[in-house]
């Protein structure tokens, strides 16, 4: 039996500091990629929770 290698790729434009809510760039950006695997911002990421709609 052999284990298949499922390294992710990410390409250097999903790494951008481009939020997809607001379309601005900021460093928290590629934080909250790694941590929650949505591209939004710090800001997006506190309205959306405190309006999730």
């Amino acid at each position: 039996m052999t284990k298949e290698n499922t390294n992710i790729n990410y390409t250097e434009e999903s790494l951008d500091d481009l939020c997809e809510e607001c379309k601005k760039s900021d460093e928290s950006v590629t934080h909250n990629l790694i941590l929650t695997g949505f591209k939004i911002c710090k800001s997006c990421r506190v309205s959306k929770t405190i309006f999730p709609i």
